[in-house]
């Protein structure tokens, strides 16, 4: 696969949000419409399904190491993960789209994140059984996650202050949609779709080796004891955070003088953000959104 040079992609201005099947989207996640939502899945392939900012890269990593160990990653140092785990969706000037990266991975399994509510991911994967991990992070500390995301990256909306990115927050107007139909779209899929394996962020952190452990239960992996135990040391938040491959250094739109795109990763971090009145609107707009949905979180732990 060749190298991406994300160098020669042309900055323009921040892009603005627009209603498309229903969500809000930037035509960086549409302009290759056509090509995403007629998608060849394999039965092998590995679909990783995130609403922005709730673990995406950590579960991709996670996948990559379990399936193609260190020494994939020690002779191919000059592939970031964004390269190894296509973007399905994503369309920006000057790169290969997310479709043409994933038909031209040469591994197999293929391991393909996207941010798309449950309703827009490509058919062929429900029509080939392929394996499904999807990731949910609660709404308070995805929140504030995604507010500094916003920040720092220009092919995002402009995010304004807290305040203003927390009242569109609430009003399910950030880019792929609402949080809470996210999250609970994706929960009910897991109800019908028994391919899907739904994780959380909080137990992720609580303990990573139990849940690394719990990917190569649901995945059928038989990797020993001693694999799991380098590969939940190699994950950890402030190792990858300095890790080239994982920490996204070399996107050139990504500017960390705002913020780094690993932050803190922490859970409970939304007690810094939140006014007591912006806590107490959050809950009762919260309680509204999630009453028809079995899903829970914890905002700490």
């Amino acid at each position: 696969m060749e190298n991406l040079d994300l160098s020669s992609m042309k900055l323009v201005d921040r892009p603005e949000t627009f209603d498309f099947e229903g969500i809000s989207m930037t035509h960086y996640f549409t302009d290759n419409w056509e090509k995403v939502k007629n998608f060849q899945a394999r039965p092998d392939d590995i679909l990783i399904a995130t609403y922005p900012k709730a673990g995406t890269t950590w579960v991709s990593y996670i996948l990559d190491l379990l399936y193609f160990g260190n020494d994939a990653l020690e002779c191919e140092t000059s592939l970031p993960i964004y390269m190894r785990v296509p973007f399905l969706e994503s369309c920006f000037q000057g790169s290969p789209t997310g479709t043409e990266m994933a038909d031209n991975l040469p591994t197999s399994p293929r391991l393909i994140k996207t941010h798309l509510p449950v309703q827009l991911v490509p058919k062929s994967f429900w029509e080939q059984n392929s394996r499904v991990v999807y990731v949910a992070r609660n709404a308070k500390d995805n929140a504030v996650s995604y507010f500094h995301f916003d920040r720092m990256n220009m092919v995002q909306p402009e995010p304004g202050d807290w305040n203003k990115f927390l009242q569109k927050f609430l009003k399910g107007k950030n880019v792929f949609g609402p949080w809470y139909d996210h999250v609970s779209g994706w929960w009910e899929k897991k109800q019908t779709y028994s391919n899907l394996l739904y994780m959380f962020y909080e137990d992720m952190v609580e303990d990573t080796g139990r849940e690394v452990e719990r990917l190569c239960s649901s995945l059928g992996l038989s990797t020993s004891v001693e694999e799991r135990e380098k590969i939940t040391k190699g994950v950890q938040f402030d190792t990858m955070k300095q890790n080239q491959i994982t920490n996204h250094s070399t996107i050139p739109f990504m500017d960390f003088k705002i913020s780094p795109f690993m932050r803190k990763g922490k859970v409970g971090d939304w007690k810094n953000h939140f006014t007591m009145a912006q806590n107490e609107q959050f809950d009762e707009v919260y309680k509204q959104k999630m009453k028809n949905t079995t899903v829970m979180f914890r905002t700490e732990i």
